[in-house]
């Protein structure tokens, strides 16, 4: 095979869309505002950033020697026209489509089990596109493309052809883009990325540019990341709306005409490349009281017959200017925005659309009366383009939206940890997905083949995208709902299982003699542990050069993260293993009878405690703890058990104490020969209830580390924030929890630090979390309740276990690691990396083949350290998607914090591969031909300069010779 750098696409872009209308423009900037100017767009405009050369669809060369250059959109030419000197009411008909809830993704869109909740998307699409054929005023937004995917597949052409030209007009217009709408308090980035790849693509092989939605749409969200922000304005989108907002920080920003903002995202990307224009909606995203006209409201409806005794447009005419006019009380231009749909509305289009043309027309009939409101339908797009003409300036945000209440005693926090178990098999197959991304690529066609049929990422990838939505990996769902998200997951492993098979050789674990597979998905090399279940008493470990490697035969003990085999005498050992692989390597071991050696080592170990949940009867609220809401009954936490069972261990290639506080929780506090990182494996349940209480588990780490109410928690797994006690950085905050008030949601890494000290803890799953005191830092590991918060999902969160009642048993790990402040991050970022993207083990029965491959790169060597390969995927029968990020903030790492260059080239031996076929990929262009440069700030055509916190992307053209 050969291949070329075809182009290198805008820094996220998602999909082979060619038009990135970033609409930035220059902005003139303060500390608390920035302005867009009016010129910037037009209404027949939009601008198009270019980063270097592309390949248009015709296939002709385009170089940019510009930033921004404008294009005409038919989009925006079907934006509908205004009154300035009016205020214009955007209507916007839209339904909100949970991709899984109360009923699971199947029965959400055929309209199963409708005695859980009335709700079928195939009707509302049904209807929907229906209703818009009718009038070519109307206009709908769609945003899961999940959903959408699912009924365009099941429309003929006629159809199709009916569907996309209500695309091209702008009257059926895609918003957000991506499969869900996903959470962003436990996604991790790298998910979040590719699941809006997976819709985006979608989108625009199927509707061109036309289909391209240019805004992004989190309405239900409960909270929001500024790196979800940061993601969507790397994607290339003009602007973000959202419904849920804390509700102190909403009085506050109706009082000051806040509600729009410019969001800048990224304290390490030079603005405006993380800005963001963003909004937030003014009735989270339901109608206006007494305007909603579903099968599911209960709202009446426009009686225009003036026959009839109960005629009513007067009044709701009456009714609705007063609500138009309260609304732009608190917004700053002479735009607003409504939103007219809910959950699962427009199954019967015709309802909404019928009096919504009533509204409209005898509102608008009130003009020659003098009234000032205009109504029209439109589009967040439509709406957002009026704004950027306002010409006016907007507040400046630079944290995030973390956490979230919407009252007093109500603080969304609980979800940070709500189905521990699914967050980490979520995460798993996050790095499963990875590594059968990289497999597909590396061995070629060949491998798609193996002993259990055909393979592929396919499968994986959509179960994937669908664990992404804000009720899925989040663990607000129904149990049966949860059920089926892990079984999506499990079955997309098997087509990725196909790739194993046929690269790196798969059994079950064999004795006595045995040979394993290690495959690093990272492009460094890693330090990594391997414990193994075994029966046997002694191993000897080799390398693939022969040489022996450092290993240790220990009683199980039942603690160990694999279950224990059991041998013919009943006894249950673990094999540890520290491994050193190289990027993208497979790497093979030797394992035969050997020798054993235990002692002692001892450790201070961090706190079991507990929260027990309020069951929402006190004076102060009755609000209870659920799914999604933490709130405990006293801001002291509760020691798990005095007495604590302790053994220890000490051997050549760990040191760890094994404590047991109880019949319920354990932890296992490790050390490896020469690791830089404490580990830290707790095992949680089944949670006892039967005293009548939920109980919230923590683990805590007490220091004298100088905090002062100071704390750090990252974002979606990417930056980190400064988080202070009892604080936010945009208003006065009068605090109601003292705990739950404090939590944020930790992705893959929290610490504290003071000049002298940072303790780090990297998690291998999103969790909650605080520091509650000074010197403190705390992680909620488990979570078992008995009282619904009364949000929606009608169940409290009580996973039933292994036998279906007895509770769930949830099993984790997280890593410690105390260093100088200034050298903290050269630590944490990849180690949070190693955690994320884990070394994937294979087996192998006897020794391996003389004719075996016993080593393997991708790489001809190692990434430099501040480089990660964010991606590297199959994108097309002969293009690789590729995409590198650097991996550190600004100015946290001495070292690595700098712009960093790496060549493309081949023969430079620093990035690309051979594939584990004996054809080769290489990269280079047709008859010799030298790429041209992609960006001003690479020295050379195949140099790619990153900048802290940089994502860039490429398509690689790969031809067989």
């Amino acid at each position: 095979m050969r291949g070329e750098l075809a182009r290198e696409l805008p820094p996220l872009v998602s999909s082979q869309a060619y038009l990135y209308h970033l609409v930035r423009g220059p902005v003139a900037s303060s500390a608390r505002s920035v302005v867009f100017p009016g010129s910037a767009v037009s209404r027949l405009r939009a601008a198009l950033w270019l980063q270097g050369t592309w390949k248009s669809p015709a296939g002709q060369r385009t170089t940019a020697g510009i930033n921004r250059v404008f294009v005409t959109l038919v989009v925006l030419q079907s934006c509908p026209g205004t009154q300035p000197s009016m205020l214009n009411v955007h209507l916007v008909p839209h339904t909100h489509d949970d991709v899984g809830w109360l009923k699971t993704v199947d029965q959400y869109y055929y309209g199963d089990r409708n005695d859980i909740q009335h709700a079928g998307v195939q009707y509302i699409l049904d209807s929907v596109v229906e209703q818009l054929q009718k009038d070519p005023a109307r206009r709908f937004i769609y945003v899961e493309t999940g959903f959408f995917y699912r009924w365009w597949r099941q429309q003929d052409q006629a159809m199709r052809h009916i569907v996309t030209q209500l695309v091209d007009e702008g009257r059926l217009e895609f918003i957000n883009g991506g499969w869900c709408m996903s959470d962003e308090a436990a996604t991790h980035y790298t998910a979040v990325i590719d699941q809006m790849t997976l819709g985006l693509r979608f989108l625009n092989e199927t509707f061109g540019e036309c289909g391209r939605p240019r805004v992004a749409w989190h309405i239900d969200p409960f909270g929001h990341a500024r790196e979800h922000a940061s993601i969507f304005a790397q994607m290339g989108y003009d602007g973000l709306f959202f419904g849920r907002l804390d509700y102190q920080d909403k009085a506050r920003r109706m009082k000051t005409k806040e509600m729009e903002m410019l969001w800048r995202a990224s304290d390490s990307l030079t603005p405006p490349m993380a800005d963001l224009f963003t909004g937030v909606l003014p009735n989270g995203y339901n109608p206006p009281d007494g305007f909603c006209w579903d099968q599911l409201c209960n709202d009446a409806p426009i009686r225009d017959d003036p026959q009839l005794e109960d005629f009513n447009v007067d009044d709701i005419v009456k009714r609705f200017l007063n609500v138009a006019h309260a609304q732009s009380e608190v917004y700053k231009t002479t735009h607003i925005i409504m939103t007219m749909g809910s959950d699962f509305q427009y199954e019967n289009a015709n309802l909404w659309y019928k009096n919504l043309d009533k509204l409209i027309h005898y509102v608008n009939a009130k003009q020659s009366n003098g009234s000032k409101v205009n109504l029209l339908y439109s589009t967040p797009s439509c709406y957002l383009q009026e704004l950027h003409n306002a010409n006016t300036t907007w507040p400046l945000k630079t944290d995030d939206f973390f956490p979230y209440a919407d009252d007093a005693h109500d603080f969304w926090t609980g979800y940070f940890t709500s189905r521990p178990a699914l967050k980490r098999y979520e995460r798993l197959s996050n790095s499963r997905l990875q590594t059968c991304n990289q497999l597909e690529v590396l061995g070629g066609r060949r491998s798609r083949k193996g002993l259990f049929g055909e393979g592929g990422s396919d499968s994986m990838r959509e179960a994937m995208a669908v664990a992404q939505h804000h009720d899925a990996v989040s663990g607000t769902e129904k149990q049966h709902v949860a059920f089926d998200y892990a079984k999506r997951l499990a079955a997309g492993w098997g087509p990725c299982q196909v790739h194993l098979t046929a690269n790196l050789e798969h059994s079950s674990l064999p004795l006595p003699q045995f040979t394993m597979n290690v495959y690093n998905p990272l492009g460094h090399a890693v330090m990594w542990p391997v414990r193994l279940p075994v029966n046997g008493t002694a191993y000897g470990v080799f390398d693939a050069k022969g040489s022996p490697v450092d290993s240790v035969v220990s009683d199980c003990l039942g603690l160990d993260i694999f279950s224990c085999f059991s041998s013919s005498v009943g006894a249950g050992y673990g094999l540890d293993v520290p491994c050193t692989i190289v990027p993208l390597q497979q790497w093979r071991s030797l394992f035969s009878d050997g020798l054993s050696l235990v002692s002692v080592f001892l450790c201070s170990p961090p706190h079991s405690l507990r929260y027990n949940a309020s069951a929402g009867n006190n004076a102060e609220s009755r609000q209870p703890s659920g799914a999604y809401i933490f709130r405990p009954n006293s801001s002291t936490p509760f020691i798990i058990s005095k007495m604590i069972k302790v053994d220890s261990v000490k051997n050549a290639v760990l040191q760890e104490v094994r404590q047991w506080f109880g019949p319920w929780v354990t932890q296992v506090v490790r050390l490896y020969k020469d690791s830089r990182q404490l580990e830290l494996e707790w095992t949680v349940g089944p949670v006892p209830v039967g005293d009548g209480l939920g109980k919230e588990v923590i683990t805590r780490f007490d220091t004298n580390i100088r905090t002062s109410g100071l704390f750090y928690t990252d974002s979606n797994g990417r930056e980190v924030l400064e988080r202070r006690r009892d604080y936010r950085p945009t208003w006065d905050l009068k605090q109601t929890e003292p705990i739950a008030g404090n939590y944020y949601p930790i992705n893959s890494r929290a610490y504290i630090k003071d000049k002298d000290n940072q303790l780090t803890v990297v998690t291998d799953r999103s969790q909650g979390g605080s520091s509650i005191a000074d010197g403190s830092l705390e992680i909620m590991l488990h979570r078992r309740l008995l009282y619904d918060d009364v949000r929606g999902v009608g169940e409290p969160l009580s996973e039933p276990g292994e036998d279906g009642q007895g509770g769930l048993v949830a099993r984790g790990t997280l890593l410690l690691a105390l260093t100088p402040p200034e050298k903290a991050a050269d630590l944490h970022r990849p180690l949070a990396q190693s955690v994320v993207l884990q070394p994937l083990l294979s087996f192998q029965q006897g020794a391996p083949q003389s004719s075996s491959q016993l080593e393997f790169s991708g790489l001809h060597a190692a990434l430099p350290p501040a480089v990660h390969l964010l991606t590297l995927s199959q994108w097309d029968r002969e293009s690789v998607l590729i995409r590198l990020e650097h991996q550190y903030q600004a100015k946290e790492s001495k070292s690595f914090s700098e712009p960093v260059t790496v060549n493309l080239q081949v023969s430079t031996k620093v990035l690309f591969f051979f594939s584990f076929s004996p054809d080769r990929m290489c990269v280079c262009t047709n008859e010799g031909e030298q790429p041209q440069r992609q960006s001003p700030s690479d020295p050379s055509p195949w140099d790619v300069t990153l900048n802290p916190m940089e994502i860039r992307t490429f398509l690689l053209r790969v031809m067989q010779h």
